[in-house]
């Protein structure tokens, strides 16, 4: 097979007329560049005479600018980052600050929620073995339940109720109790109401602008103040402190309920001033009921416990768990004075009496 190469029709031959040459294009281009270069002289040139013509003072203006812009980056950049502090660095010590039980926690070697490890489990079995040595296993099902599984129980507890210590399962759940729940004990308190509100306002005779009276603690918030006066700590009596409420110490002795031998009893004159915030925490544990006598209720005052608002009353009783999520405000005005309640942990009503005898011997102060 032979190829044969075609002679070009008509139409081919016109093609190459109608086509740019190489010559004619890089003219085009030339042209287009020169184009670019006239209007970037133009430009520069325009910036050139505006500079020229500006203000001297403007031109002052912004070099100080320029070179403050330059000091910030470079002092930035030679600044070693700082290590965000830890809750328990801002706190120095309970007593140099008077901080306690508030949401900022304390250094403090004996406080319940400071002084918890990771070991803690492991000796919370051997003191539940040595109380069952010393007495029985009877009854302590759900004491060994719950320390054997506590780390799961804390860390698989929803955001509403999370105990920072220590979790009983098999507890009722609810974030406030009916005043029957430990009726006795609420129907003492509020028959003593005089004698309790008399003994605070007593104490509350030696505020003064400059100092906070002796035996009086400062908790710490995001604003305002909040004072309490404890007579039982942490299940240690505060001696000083009980020789000056003495009728309100021996009222603690007529309550059924009153957790007064292991680490989460606390008995205290808590006291709000206007414009203080509590911020939203949890308590170290659900085997208690925080009861709340109200001794001075303005208005605009409300405690929250999972969500769900209070009131208190002058003379009444407040029952509530605060290991569910809880905060506290008194936004009334200056003139309405401070909100001021009587604060003594109850025990849990599910709890047992044989529950409550083997956790104050494992929970008992110091050990």
């Amino acid at each position: 097979m032979v190829w044969v190469p075609l002679s070009p029709t008509s139409s081919d031959r016109r093609a190459p007329l109608h086509a740019p040459s190489t010559t004619t294009m890089s003219l085009e281009w030339l042209m287009d560049w020169s184009w670019s270069l006239d209007g970037l002289r133009d430009f520069i040139a325009t910036g050139i005479q505006s500079f020229r013509d500006c203000n001297a003072t403007a031109l002052v203006a912004v070099a100080c600018l320029l070179v403050l812009f330059v000091w910030y980056c470079y002092h930035v950049g030679r600044e070693q980052p700082r290590a965000y502090a830890t809750v328990n660095a801002l706190m120095q010590s309970a007593e140099a600050n008077g901080v306690q039980n508030g949401f900022v926690y304390c250094q403090s070697p004996e406080c319940v929620r400071c002084s918890h490890h990771d070991g803690l489990n492991q000796k919370l079995y051997h003191n539940l073995q040595e109380y069952a040595k010393r007495y029985s296993w009877s009854g302590m099902g759900r004491i060994h339940k719950g320390i054997r599984e506590q780390g799961r129980y804390l860390n698989s507890r929803p955001s509403i109720q999370k105990p920072e210590v220590f979790f009983l399962p098999d507890l009722p759940t609810t974030p406030y109790f009916s005043r029957d729940t430990q009726k006795h004990d609420v129907e003492l308190l509020e028959r003593n109401f005089q004698t309790i509100l008399c003994e605070f306002e007593t104490l509350y005779k030696a505020f003064s602008n400059c100092s906070l009276p002796q035996g009086w603690k400062m908790n710490s918030t995001p604003s305002g103040e909040w004072f309490t006066f404890y007579l039982v700590n942490q299940g240690m009596c505060v001696p000083r402190n009980c020789r000056r409420c003495p009728r309100t110490y021996r009222l603690l002795g007529s309550l059924r309920t009153c957790i007064g031998n292991n680490v989460f009893g606390n008995a205290c004159i808590s006291v709000l001033s206007p414009g203080t915030v509590i911020a939203e925490h949890y308590g170290p544990t659900n085997i208690r009921i925080r009861c709340h006598l109200g001794l001075k209720t303005p208005s605009n005052c409300e405690l929250v416990v999972g969500g769900e608002p209070q009131c208190w009353a002058e003379g009444r009783c407040l029952l509530f768990d605060d290991s569910f999520l809880h905060t506290a405000f008194h936004e009334g005005a200056p003139e309405e004075g401070p909100r001021v309640v009587f604060m003594v942990d109850l025990w849990h009503p599910n709890v047992a009496a044989a529950e409550r005898q083997a956790l104050d011997f494992i929970f008992a102060p110091g050990r």
